[in-house]
């Protein structure tokens, strides 16, 4: 599931990133994504590759990592985020939602570090 105002856009300093061209109420779900669950053994394979920025770490005790499918992925880092992510590790997906009101062709966007707010560093360098 995925709100039909949702396009993909190339910027200019970020790559691809996931915006709306309608506005979109806070607190409202604008995807729903299955994952690929995967082991720690597979986690260090991936981190030899691109998906590494790509991938979640996973579980209740983050003893695994997931793959999301969807646009997931292509939702931009911000540590002044306008949407969060959250997982449900039984139903093995991850869904995100606005924590505020989004204006049309606004760019919608994830904290990488988990909660909207965090402020922990990234491991890219964030412009």
């Amino acid at each position: 599931m995925r709100l039909s105002c949702l396009h993909i856009v190339k910027t200019e300093k970020k790559g691809r990133g996931v915006f709306t061209s309608e506005s979109i109420p806070a607190d409202k779900i604008i995807e729903l994504a299955p994952v690929i669950v995967m082991g720690l053994d597979e986690r260090k394979l991936l981190d030899q590759t691109k998906l590494h920025d790509y991938i979640f770490v996973w579980g209740e005790r983050e003893e695994k990592c997931a793959m999301a499918l969807g646009w997931v992925p292509l939702y931009n880092h911000s540590y002044s985020s306008n949407c969060e992510y959250f997982m449900d590790f039984e139903e093995e997906t991850i869904f995100i939602k606005t924590i505020r009101d989004i204006l049309p062709n606004e760019e919608l966007t994830i904290n990488y570090g988990g909660d909207w707010n965090e402020t922990t560093r990234v491991w890219f360098k964030v412009e």
